[in-house]
């Protein structure tokens, strides 16, 4: 049963979102808020589970992979259950539902999984051999889909699912993440209207000032957990609310809105947990965390472009102040940690941390290594880049002090041996797995930036390249594979344990990771640049052993050589 204080919780919050609407109309939501839950909770067994070391994640499409005999789904269960379950023990799909556009992110019904994947029964099976995460695309719905349809008929489910607004709404401080025109004006109520949207011509956004549409979210979740899924992806959560002259992000109403969600989840018989993706500076992206009452985890944002800059410049400046400064989560939040994914690299999270001309610099850098961009609109109708679209192999094989790229391979690794050993939960994009290049093939058919990050493998291809010995794909991912089996069995390696940054210099990043019982302690060190640098560390250290290769070890002098972009994890046990 829902209890009393969370009861009065999921109240107190709706009145404070719909306080422009009648007390009886919020207690009627309330009120089959709760029921909903108590029906959940009465035909579901309690099952918890717990985030740990081991917890690693590999974010893919229902297609990442594909063969011709099996639905999608099925085939990558396969693969994952002979290539990456030794290592990976939960699964971010992205969108699987029927969509009319942008790679599955324009939904057109929640309820359903497009046939070409499989089926719910295929996610549930899955669910019991790993964590499953699913995106709730909940700030928009595809122009082409039921709700819309019925939205324009006045019909269930539908009817005010989309939010109109009319000339006297003042848009102009509102912040875009795209450079498209933002409203289109509609006639079909007998006056003259406006749909908004945000992200495309096809996805158009929500209307959360009506309650039925975040009760429909709720009751998604629920179907979700049913079908075995524990881990919600809120994507594109931050603009969910407008309000006329304002930002129409990050507002208030938007985090009490996430703060009911969470309510909701920490109330089920089955644990789940909220991720909120919210592509942002950094002050911005962190507030998701609320006072431990919104998010649970929430996407490291700031560390793949600062990663990146630090490799290719070979400067460790901003990473370690920026890491420095970085709060520590509490228990029961994590950071997500990532570096490549669906979309591109983003370029607003690194506002505040670095300046604009070393922004400058890593964006000609990247369109020279081969990226394409895509802008967002600001005032006066000016465009800044928004994101850059280009593979993370791509993004660090060739730099201004590497021109050759002598040494793609060991930036590469280096940037996903920081990404694990960092403070949260690593996830890595499938693609990244065997260190894919740009899909210039696709961009061209498509002319979609985002594209070039979104290659779809042949099994028996993809198989066949990870068994040669002489292949690029073989040694990245038996390379990422070595470091993740190791990364599992470390405590120090806790989502949760005590991170601190070692000042070593600008030619390293150094971080120590203290475990949970402080039993185990590791010091893990990257060498940012292209030469043999030698680290000072404290004599305390001189005992550790390197997890990574016994070999390389510290000196007698309180001293330990680093070949270049090479890193070591010096750990007491």
């Amino acid at each position: 049963m829902l209890s009393q204080i969370n009861k009065r919780k999921i109240s107190f919050k709706l009145n404070q979102i719909y306080n422009f609407l009648p007390k009886n109309e919020i207690d009627l939501i309330a009120e089959e808020i709760s029921q909903i839950i108590n029906h959940f909770n009465r035909n579901n067994k309690k099952k918890n589970w717990f985030v740990s070391e081991k917890t690693t994640m590999v974010i893919c499409y229902g297609d990442s992979i594909y063969s011709k005999n099996k639905k999608h789904l099925k085939t990558f269960q396969a693969f994952f259950n002979k290539k990456l379950n030794k290592f990976i023990d939960t699964i971010h799909f992205l969108p699987f539902y029927p969509s009319s556009s942008d790679s599955g992110f324009a939904v057109k019904d929640h309820y359903k999984i497009d046939s070409k994947f499989g089926n719910w029964l295929n996610i549930k099976n899955f669910s019991s051999k790993a964590h499953i995460m699913a995106d709730m695309v909940i700030n928009h719905a595809s122009a082409r889909g039921l709700w819309f349809k019925n939205f324009l008929k006045e019909k269930k489910p539908g009817k005010d699912y989309f939010l109109l607004i009319n000339s006297k709404f003042n848009a102009s401080k509102v912040v875009r993440p795209r450079d498209h025109k933002l409203l289109k004006e509609i006639n079909i109520f007998k006056k003259k209207e406006y749909l908004w949207r945000t992200f495309s011509d096809d996805q158009i956004d929500l209307n959360f000032y009506n309650p039925k549409v975040l009760l429909r979210f709720i009751k998604i979740m629920l179907n979700l957990i049913k079908n075995g899924v524990t881990i919600f992806r809120l994507d594109a959560i931050a603009y969910l609310w407008k309000k006329s002259g304002t930002k129409c992000i990050n507002l208030k109403q938007t985090h009490e809105i996430v703060k009911v969600l969470r309510i909701v989840s920490d109330s089920l018989s089955i644990k789940s947990i909220i991720v909120t993706e919210t592509n942002l500076p950094e002050k911005e992206n962190l507030s998701y965390f609320g006072n431990n009452d919104e998010s649970n985890w929430i996407y490291n944002f700031t560390l793949p472009p600062l990663l990146i800059y630090s490799l290719l410049f070979e400067n460790g400046t901003y990473l370690n102040a920026w890491c420095k400064k970085l709060p520590q989560t509490k228990k029961g939040n994590s950071y997500l940690n990532f570096i490549a994914s669906h979309d591109g690299i983003g370029m607003r999270p690194l506002e505040g941390i670095i300046n604009n001309q070393s922004i400058k610099k890593l964006l000609l850098r990247l369109k020279k290594n081969g990226s394409k961009f895509s802008y967002r609109k600001v005032n006066n109708n000016k465009k800044k880049v928004y994101e850059s679209n280009i593979t993370v192999f791509d993004a660090l094989k060739v730099s201004d002090k590497d021109k050759k790229g002598l040494y793609n391979f060991q930036r590469y690794i280096a940037a996903h041996a920081i990404m694990f050993s960092f403070e949260g939960v690593p996830a890595i994009y499938f693609n990244s797995l065997f260190g894919k290049s740009n899909d210039e093939a696709r961009y061209v058919i498509t002319g979609n930036n985002r594209d070039v990050n979104r290659f779809k493998w042949n099994e028996l291809n993809i198989l066949k390249k990870i068994k040669s010995n002489s292949s690029k794909e073989y040694y990245i991912f038996e390379t990422l594979k070595y470091l993740l089996k190791i990364r599992k069995n470390q405590k120090a390696f806790h989502p949760n344990a005590y991170r601190a940054n070692i000042n070593l210099g600008n030619n390293f990043f150094c971080i120590k990771r203290v475990s949970l019982d402080k039993k185990q302690t590791i010091l893990c060190i990257t060498n940012l640049t292209s030469k043999l640098q030698n680290a000072k560390i404290n004599k305390k250290y001189n005992k550790f052993k390197n997890l990574i290769d016994s070999n390389v070890k510290p000196e007698i002098l309180n001293s330990i050589n680093l070949k270049p972009f090479e890193t070591i994890w010096l750990s007491n046990k």
